[in-house]
This record gives structure tokens, C-alpha cells and sequence, in this order.
């Protein structure tokens, strides 16, 4: 049966394979973008099948993340499933970054990668509930939420506190019949992180490569399925062994 799949930040990298992954397996995706709309209409394009549609959003608002919640209700007719993968970045060092820069940049990664998560979830949630559906949020987290992040500070705190968050919400959730899960990937081939993708870096797993944006999605369509409803509450390491806990 086809779902109402939402995907945020899905006009490139890992977020543009999940939807495509959801769209080849016969679900409706709403593409969420911020500012890239060349290549969410080219992602757009590119998905199996109709039904699809582009949401465009600022998730690092509450009016923002509810607005991207009500467009992608709206052109689906609710939202079955939902992947919270936008997530914003950028080197802050705290050895070298001046403190308004540093305060900044905390601002900015909290803003997206935690409470427009945050924000999008009860949305949709509260959507799944008024619908009686059972529903999935799966959230893309981050090795760097227990390995560190020396010069992204934030954002492995953000990716920590979103594995707790997608917990939480596993609880709270789990009586009205949806489930939370995460995914923790290590470093993905991405355009994002083109630029560190160096062979000591590929080195890090003993499979001497980084994941591909695939395989992250296929753990996450995993996750949403019905079939994986008891790994509710679950973080899954998705790094090729490159970290262990």
C-alpha cells in the first residue's frame, strides 16, 4: 500500500536517496527543501512512479516547520512516514572560532538539526494520531554523536540530542501505534563532505570506503517498514564498522 512519505532536506546527498529509495518502493514523497530548488526539482524528477511533491521550507523557525508539516499534508493528503534528515553545518573550532562566530553557528546547527526536528516531528505526529495511522519517523543521526566532532561541536551535539529526542518520542509514541527510530552513519559520499573524503578518512572503516547515500537508505526504508516496528527506540550504526560502542 502506497504511503505518504515526507523527507526533509532531500534535494541532494543521503536525503535525495531516501526519497528516491521510498519512491521506487511505490510510496508518495514530499521533497523538502530550503534553498536549493534547481536540484529538488531535478531530484523531484528523477523519483519512480506520481503522486510526488516539492516543499519548500525554512525548518529553523517553528512557523517554518509547521508550514513544511501542513504543504506536505496538504499534497499527500497527510504524512505516513517521515525522515528527518535536513541538517546545516560549518567548522567552529572552539580553539580558533571568535566567540560571536561560535555563538552563531550554535544557533544555526541547534535551530535545524534539533528543533526544526523537533518541531516537524509533533507536526507530523500529531497528524499520524488525528489520522489513526500507524507511522514511522526515522531520524538521520550521527556517528559523530558518540565518536566527537572536534571541529563541528554542535553538530555532534545536535546528532546526540536527536538520537535522544527519536528515544523519547519511541515512548511516548509507541501507544498510538508509531514508531521512532535512528540511523548513526559514519561518513557518506556526498557533495557535502566531498572535500574531506580523504584515504585516511576511507581508512577509518576496515572496509576501506565511506558508505554510499544508498545504504543509508536502505537502512531507513528498513526502519520504516512494518516489519521493523519492534526496533522502536533503536539507534542503528550505519558506519561500516568504523566505530563501535
Amino acid at each position: 500500500m502506497s504511503r505518504a512519505v515526507l523527507v526533509t532536506g532531500a534535494s541532494r546527498g543521503i536525503g535525495r536517496a531516501v526519497a528516491e529509495r521510498f519512491a521506487a518502493h511505490g510510496d508518495r514523497v514530499a521533497l523538502h527543501y530550503a534553498t536549493r530548488e534547481e536540484a529538488a526539482r531535478e531530484a523531484l524528477a528523477g523519483l519512480h512512479g506520481s503522486g510526488h511533491v516539492l516543499v519548500r521550507g525554512d525548518l529553523a523557525t517553528p512557523e517554518g516547520a509547521a508550514a513544511v508539516v501542513a504543504a506536505a499534508v496538504d499534497g499527500l493528503g497527510g504524512v505516513d512516514v517521515l525522515v528527518n534528515n535536513a541538517a546545516v553545518n560549518r567548522p567552529h573550532p572552539a580553539a580558533t572560532t571568535p566567540f560571536d562566530a561560535w555563538q552563531r553557528a550554535w544557533r544555526e546547527i541547534v535551530d535545524v538539526n534539533l528543533l526544526g526536528a523537533a518541531h516537524v516531528s509533533h507536526c507530523a505526529a500529531r497528524n499520524m494520531i488525528d489520522r489513526a495511522v500507524s507511522g514511522r519517523i526515522v531520524n538521520i543521526g550521527s556517528r559523530g554523536a558518540y565518536r566527537g566532532e572536534p571541529d563541528h561541536p554542535a553538530y555532534g551535539a545536535t546528532k546526540a540530542a536527536l538520537h535522544a529526542l527519536g528515544q523519547s518520542l519511541a515512548v511516548h509514541l509507541a501507544p498510538y501505534g508509531i514508531a521512532v527510530a535512528s540511523v548513526a552513519p559514519g561518513f557518506v559520499a556526498t557533495e557535502r563532505v566531498a572535500d574531506r573524503l580523504t584515504e585516511e578518512v576511507r581508512a577509518q572503516s576496515p572496509f576501506g570506503r565511506v558508505a554510499e547515500p544508498a545504504e543509508i537508505a536502505a537502512a531507513v526504508l528498513h526502519l520504516a517498514s512494518p516489519e521493523a516496528v519492534w526496533s522502536s527506540g533503536t539507534v542503528l550504526d550505519v558506519n561500516g564498522a568504523s566505530h563501535l560502542r
